[in-house]
């Protein structure tokens, strides 16, 4: 429902693209409009196109998007991984690879779509909701555990990790010792976080991040 709140659309125009599953503004119809919010997607200010998106290789605008299926549970979900030319960035927001196999490490398998995904890039964002040692017990959430989101950003040569889709209860403290947890090995990582800059092309100490 964040759209509902995307200022930026009164200035401009914006385009939705969404994994095909059915006309797009119906789909996000079921989330965004009453009685969960009032406003239907066609009724949001601004100027707003909604797209439906199949799997594979994509040019919007300037940019180059690979979209492929990967597993999460209640819908179709899609990974991304998108280009300028100059940076590479993977997008697995919503990622349960528990649904394809315990993997090795009992947190699900590293599948070879996350794995192509992520191969290599700049910068791989990923779900990262709970800790291994929470993950029996959460697993029906349908989300990524850290460390999964870790091994899988090492396996794939990614250059950075962004932990992305905290669990709503952890406090910053506790994100920021998930970080260190993780801090010294392979892959620098940091906290997504609201407002956050990231510069790709730059040596990570020049990376401009805002604090949470």
């Amino acid at each position: 429902m964040g759209l509902g709140f995307f200022d930026a659309a009164n200035e401009g125009s914006v385009d939705v693209y969404i994994p095909a599953q059915g006309a797009p503004a119906s789909v996000l119809g079921r989330m965004l409009g009453p009685p969960f919010f009032p406003l239907t997607p066609h009724e949001l200010p601004g100027r707003w196109s909604f797209h439906s998106l199949e799997a594979g290789d994509h040019t919007i605008g300037d940019w180059s998007v690979r979209a492929l299926d990967i597993p999460h549970g209640g819908g179709r979900t899609f990974g991304y991984r998108v280009s300028d030319g100059t940076a590479t960035v993977a997008y697995l927001s919503d990622h349960s690879p528990l649904q394809l196999g315990d993997g090795p490490e009992g947190l699900g398998e590293y599948h070879s779509t996350a794995l192509e995904l992520a191969r290599g890039v700049d910068l791989l964002i990923h779900d990262a909701q709970h800790r291994a040692v929470e993950f029996p017990a959460k697993a029906y959430l349908c989300h990524s555990a850290v460390e999964y989101a870790y091994a899988l950003a090492t396996k794939a040569d990614a250059s950075r990790l962004a932990l992305f889709h905290h669990d709503p209860q952890r406090t910053d403290d506790e994100i920021d010792a998930v970080v260190a947890d993780l801090t010294g090995g392979l892959v620098t990582v940091f906290a997504a976080a609201e407002g956050q800059t990231v510069e790709l092309g730059v040596p990570e100490s020049q990376s401009n991040t805002a604090p949470r």
